[in-house]
């Protein structure tokens, strides 16, 4: 099954792939205008985390390799 989402700009749909460059937005335009508003303060974080846990060591090295296995995004450059 083909997961389909909406670009958070223009709200063209977007092919959730790796070939999709720019995911979740549908071009380097919609990506631009979405980090220029974070810019302007146009955008903003409405509360703080609830219930955060706080982190060790072995929990974020076992996070980042679960990550790894999930997303080829993350995949750091040789």
């Amino acid at each position: 099954m083909t997961l389909k989402v909406a670009c958070p700009t223009c709200k063209k749909e977007v092919i959730w792939q790796e070939e999709s460059q720019y995911r979740p937005f549908c071009c380097k335009r919609c990506q631009l205008i979405d980090i220029g508003d974070w810019a302007d303060e146009n955008h903003k974080i409405s509360q703080p985390v609830q219930g955060a846990v706080e982190l060790n060591e072995e929990m974020l090295d076992a996070l980042e390799a679960e990550f790894l296995q999930h997303n080829k995004f993350f995949v750091e450059p040789e």
